[in-house]
């Protein structure tokens, strides 16, 4: 409330405040204040010594004034006027600052201080200037997608409660956008609330994409004026889904294999470059015009030889732009003749051819019980050791997985054979019998005496190997005896004999059968043998051939001795028939 003065001094004052002039030398003097911070505003005048009181007012747009804040020098006490938008929010210091709490944009105003003195009043203004930083920029309303070269709109860059207003940039990767027609279309505006008077700027992008803007960040700023000067607040970054057509497909083997063989489940897939990409495709099989619609991909179950060739697929509705790849779907057949179980009769020919039909050259192995052979096996006359397991395996070593195999199990039968044999023992006091047999499946052998047809048990048997055995017996015959050895299978009962002298009867020892290692010896003997022999006989020919060249050549040379010799007896003649005439 204003002083109570009297009515004397009321005038005085009216007059004053009417003549109230600005100190010389003062000039027009800023406080800058932040939004909600206090306003602190010295009075910047000397307090003079005869001074009655100091007044705070403020100026309406009009130019009228309006006080607000009255502090007397003698009675220090403080009134504040009843101006409602500062109430509670005044407080004048003793040195006449005027302090404006909760700082508003209605505060912006030319607040002027005045001392006032019985005969004179000193002012000094003061304009106050609030700044409200804007929020943080943010991307608004975003496209869902964006599409290569249509103009579409981007999105709103809006900022709030800003004072004064802040202006809105577009940056694309960090790089202002400018507008450009048909390409950047940039709308700005700003609205104030009428209760705050705070201001918010909305700025909407329309935007021309390219495939260039994949994976390209977009941002806004918002650049605005505070009490220490010009700032600039940034967005978060936005990066936009581009939309693009499918330029290119192409098409692959699920999963992806080396190698394809008989009896794989493959999978195609075909994918186009486009974003989105498409989601169903055509799809061409070989020997078969029409293709089938499905997704992206198509699954063939056990594949056959016969799907070798290539395979396409295209959009559904640009058939043109088409991708293709080859598929070798790698086969192995193995025919073996015979197989199986073969029962063959000793001595015969057995024939035998592994065929191997496949997609590209394989490996062929034969084992025989486990072991390879060095070659494939052919039978002009079996043997017993022909018998065995034989395998005939075969594989493509480019292709995993890929191998055959078929078994021969061949049986070599033959009638029993015996060979008997006898030698005495260096001390003259026994005799071993030893009797031979041959033979599959394997004869049973049994010792007789011829006459008494005494079973004879006490024997000692050799292993039996590759159809041969034998079993012998030791005995000290004091007499005479023929013993029996009979050897009996399934095929035939074999019986031979052999005379034993008695022991004190000195004989003849029969020898006994060569074994199979033996007899591989001696053969090796024998072809050594038949080497030299050959080799003897070539060289004899060559002689003989050399001989029959150097007689030929002598005999043409004696023709001419003897026709020499001729001319001379002649000669001879036919002087000695000159001299009879002469005489």
């Amino acid at each position: 409330m204003a002083p109570k003065v009297s009515p004397s001094c009321r005038l005085v004052f009216c007059l004053l405040i009417s003549a109230a002039v600005l100190r010389p030398g003062l000039a027009w003097y800023t406080v800058n204040s932040a939004y909600g911070d206090t306003i602190v505003m010295p009075c910047r005048l000397d307090v003079p010594q005869n001074l009655m009181f100091g007044k705070w007012k403020y100026e309406k747009p009009d130019g009228s004034p309006v006080f607000i804040a009255f502090r007397s020098s003698t009675k220090k006490s403080v009134q504040y006027d009843d101006v409602p938008e500062y109430k509670d929010r005044l407080s004048l210091s003793e040195n006449y600052t005027l302090s404006i709490n909760n700082a508003k944009i209605s505060d912006e105003k030319r607040f002027v201080c005045m001392l006032v003195t019985e005969d004179n009043v000193f002012e000094a203004p003061t304009l106050v200037k609030v700044f409200k930083q804007p929020s943080k920029p943010e991307i608004v309303n975003k496209a869902p997608y964006l599409e290569t070269e249509q103009l579409k709109k981007l999105g709103d860059c809006i900022s709030r409660d800003s004072y004064p207003d802040g202006n809105i940039t577009w940056y694309r990767n960090g790089k202002v956008l400018q507008p450009l027609v048909g390409e950047v279309d940039i709308l700005f505006k700003k609205e104030v609330d009428p209760v705050t008077q705070l201001y918010t700027m909305t700025s909407s992008l329309e935007y021309k994409t390219t495939k260039a803007d994949i994976q390209m960040p977009f941002t806004c700023s918002v650049t605005y004026y505070g009490p220490s000067g010009q700032k600039t607040i940034h967005s978060e970054q936005t990066v936009f889904d581009i939309y693009y057509p499918t330029e290119q497909v192409t098409i692959q083997v699920l999963p992806p294999k080396n190698a394809i063989k008989e009896g794989d489940n493959i999978t195609l897939q075909c994918l186009g470059n486009g974003n989105p990409p498409p989601e169903e495709f055509m799809f061409y099989l070989p020997g078969q015009p029409e293709g089938i619609r499905s997704s992206n991909t198509y699954t063939l179950t056990d594949v056959r030889r016969n799907a070798t060739g290539d395979y396409k697929c295209s959009l559904i509705d640009k058939k043109s732009m088409i991708a293709s790849t080859t598929i070798t779907v790698h086969y192995l057949d193995l025919s073996l003749n015979p197989s199986g179980e073969v029962t063959k009769q000793i001595g015969d020919a057995l024939p035998v051819s592994c065929t191997i039909s496949a997609s590209r050259n394989a490996t062929v192995v034969w084992m025989k019980d486990n072991i390879r052979l060095r070659s494939s096996p052919s039978f002009s006359s079996l043997h017993y050791q022909d018998a065995g397991n034989y395998v005939c395996e075969t594989a493509l070593q480019e292709v995993e997985g890929l191998k055959k195999r078929e078994s021969l199990t061949l049986i070599v039968e033959g009638k029993p054979q015996i060979k008997m044999t006898k030698k005495t023992d260096p001390s003259g006091l026994s005799k071993t019998i030893i009797c031979h047999v041959e033979g599959f499946p394997k004869p049973a052998i049994q010792w007789t005496i011829t006459g008494s047809g005494s079973v004879i048990n006490q024997t000692e048997e050799s292993p039996y190997i590759n159809g041969r055995y034998y079993s012998k017996i030791i005995i000290s015959p004091e007499e005479n005896v023929t013993l029996t050895c009979a050897a009996e299978n399934q095929l035939e009962r074999t019986v031979n004999s052999l005379n034993v002298s008695a022991i004190s009867i000195p004989e003849h020892d029969e020898a006994d059968d060569i074994s199979d290692e033996n007899r591989e010896k001696v053969n090796d003997q024998a072809k050594l043998i038949v080497g030299i022999v050959v080799g003897l006989l070539l060289a004899a020919l060559v002689a003989g051939v050399v001989y029959w060249l150097y007689m030929k050549k002598s005999k043409t040379a004696s023709k001419h001795v003897n026709k020499d010799l001729g001319n001379m007896e002649e000669n001879k003649k036919l002087e000695e028939n000159n001299h009879k005439t002469e005489a």
